[in-house]
Order: structure tokens, then sequence, then C-alpha cells
């Protein structure tokens, strides 16, 4: 997937969202996700997109999640937007190090 952009703060995750608005997605097509859940929420409303709910990852997923680790419930949420296995995994090591994940996805 050539959708996924690795930012470092909230300026650039901007940058990149306006990019893909460009490219044709719209707001309700691209997705934030950072490790710290706190940073993520507010991230997402403060710019406005789509949060991954029960219509992107199903109603077992979304409830598996709450039992999940946090790093488990990054890589559900990556795969449930059309990343591989092995992708989630390298994405969600770019959170582990601080950094934020973009993903624009009209298959979710």
């Amino acid at each position: 997937m050539e959708n996924v952009k690795v930012v470092e703060n909230g300026v650039e995750a901007k940058r990149e969202i306006d990019q893909f608005i460009m490219q044709g997605f719209t707001k309700n097509e691209i997705y934030l996700l950072a490790h710290d859940k706190p940073r993520s929420e507010d991230l997402t409303e403060s710019l406005d997109i789509q949060k991954i709910g029960v219509d992107e990852q199903g109603v077992f997923d979304s409830i598996a999640n709450v039992f999940r680790t946090r790093g488990d419930e990054l890589r559900s949420k990556l795969e449930s937007l059309g990343l591989s296995r092995a992708a989630a995994e390298h994405y969600e090591e770019e959170m582990d190090q601080g950094r934020v994940i973009v993903v624009a996805s009209k298959s979710a």
C-alpha cells in the first residue's frame, strides 16, 4: 500500500493529509495512528479525520481490541485498513519510536 506516511508531529500529519486530499481521498478515508492513545485521539480530532471503528474493523476485532495490548490493537487496525501483517508490524515499530502514521484507504 502506497498510501501510508510516517510523520513526526501534527504539522507534518496535516501536510500529508492535505496531500492525500489533493490525490482524491476524503477526510473519511484518512486515518491517523500514534502509539500514545491520547495523542492519537487528540490529533485525529484536531485534524478532523476519521477514527478507525467498527465499520473499518468489524465487530469482532473492535471488541477484541479492548483486551489487546496497544501494539496488538494498532497492528490490527492497520491490517483492517489493508496493510499486510509485515507492514503493520513495521509501522507499529515506527509508532514505538514516537512517530505518527497517516493512512489513506478507500477499501476500509
